[in-house]
Formats: C-alpha cells, sequence, structure tokens
C-alpha cells in the first residue's frame, strides 16, 4: 500500500465536507474518485496534500509515515505532489520557470535537468514553448504545464484534480493517454475527475463519492457497468 486514507472528516467552519471517507491506493495503480459537484473530491486531495488540516483520521504514505500533521511542502519532500484543480499556473513565468519552480526542493542540478528533458518528451508542446509567458497559453496547454510542475518534484504519488476541467474532447483525450503515459513510466496516480466515463477508463480502481461519504468502490471495469454509477454519472 502507497496511500493509506482511513476515516477522514475535514470541516469548513460547521459544515462537514467529508465524513468518514476510507480510500487505500497502491504502488503502481492509477486510482481515480468520481461524484457530482461539491461531493467533497477537492476536499479530500487538499487533505491529503496537506493544504487542509482533518479533523480526524489520518493519511498513511509508504512505510508508515503520517502526512496529517505534516506541512505541504514536507509531504511534497516525501513524495506525493499535488496538480490542483484550476492548474494554478504562475502566468507572468515562462514555461520553463514554472517547471522549474517545481523542483524547487531539489539541488541536484543534472537531475533536474533530466527531469526537465522528460517533461519536454512528455509534452512537446511545452518545449516549443519554454521561453513563452504561461498566461498566453491554451487551456489544455496550460493543464500540460501543471501536470509537468508536478512531475518536476519527482513524486512517487500524484494527485491529479479535475485534468479535464473546461477542455475539449479531442485535449481531453490527449491529457488521458498522458496519465496512462506518466502511470506506465512508474508513478502512481490518484485522480479526481467529473468525467466519469474517462476517469474509469483509466483506472485501474475507483471510489465514488457522494455528499462527502464514500458510497462505492470496485474495479473500475466494475463501476463502468455498475446501473446506478451509469445512470448518475454516465448519462444512462
Amino acid at each position: 500500500m502507497l496511500l493509506s486514507v482511513s476515516n477522514f472528516e475535514v470541516c469548513y467552519g460547521v459544515i462537514s465536507a467529508l465524513q468518514d471517507v476510507s480510500v487505500d491506493v497502491d504502488r503502481g495503480e492509477i486510482v481515480t474518485l468520481i461524484g457530482g459537484n461539491g461531493a467533497g473530491k477537492t476536499t479530500l486531495l487538499r487533505a491529503i496534500s496537506g493544504l487542509l488540516r482533518p479533523k480526524r483520521g489520518r493519511a498513511v504514505f509508504e512505510d508508515g509515515q503520517d502526512l496529517t500533521r505534516l506541512k505541504p511542502h514536507e509531504i511534497v519532500r516525501r513524495g506525493v505532489s499535488h496538480a490542483p484543480e484550476g492548474r494554478q499556473i504562475f502566468a507572468n513565468l515562462t514555461v520553463r520557470e514554472n517547471l522549474l519552480l517545481g523542483a524547487y526542493q531539489r539541488s541536484a542540478r543534472e537531475e533536474i535537468q533530466a527531469d526537465l528533458d522528460r517533461c519536454y518528451t512528455l509534452f512537446p508542446v511545452l518545449a516549443e514553448r519554454r521561453d513563452q509567458r504561461s498566461g498566453t497559453l491554451s487551456g489544455g496547454e496550460q493543464q500540460m504545464l501543471a501536470i509537468g510542475r508536478a512531475l518536476m518534484a519527482r513524486p512517487k504519488l500524484l494527485l491529479l484534480d479535475e485534468p479535464s476541467l473546461g477542455l475539449a474532447p479531442l485535449v481531453v483525450r490527449k491529457i488521458f493517454q498522458i496519465i496512462r503515459e506518466i502511470n506506465a513510466q512508474g508513478v502512481t496516480i490518484f485522480l479526481v475527475e467529473q468525467n466519469a466515463h474517462m476517469a474509469l477508463t483509466v483506472a485501474h480502481r475507483a471510489y465514488v463519492l457522494q455528499s462527502g461519504r464514500v458510497i462505492k468502490s470496485d474495479r473500475a471495469s466494475v463501476l463502468l457497468d455498475d446501473p446506478d454509477v451509469k445512470k448518475a454519472y454516465l448519462g444512462g
């Protein structure tokens, strides 16, 4: 087990956003979390990566490390990287500068350059635009940059939050193809995604979150054929 989240409860003031949520991610997997708007998907990723403090529960990472009380930069240093919803790139910085910010805790220049080259291989358009201000990129290119920046921390676990949000179908297919490639290169992925069909097609296992609670979990292929999931999230 690479990540084990147990009994997470997260509140915004008196409002409970997550209630008794438990999820596991095995090394080498793509695990997806699907659910409607406001279900708590982004809240769970933010709590795992240290941006929110759970009221109750633990997130244990690799060999028993408790992430729950660590600061976000300490969690990144342990091997968990987060590509957030909405991309959150630095618009006034170049593509290359944004990518290098992902490696800000690292010091080995040769390794950083090797990972930069890897990002340019994964995302050739970023190589073409390396000296371009990031705010001038298309939405799909900005999403690729957000993923690339997260990879520059050399994570063992990559948290991806809504990578298809606001993108054209052709670009979405490209993004999910790249997600497969990243996983094939040895990075474990926990994917939050509203496009349930694409998420369940790419993932090994899946959880369904509704109103802050996990209501189903199974192999992704099983949930693709689940009548309740089809009705609620797959348009039929």
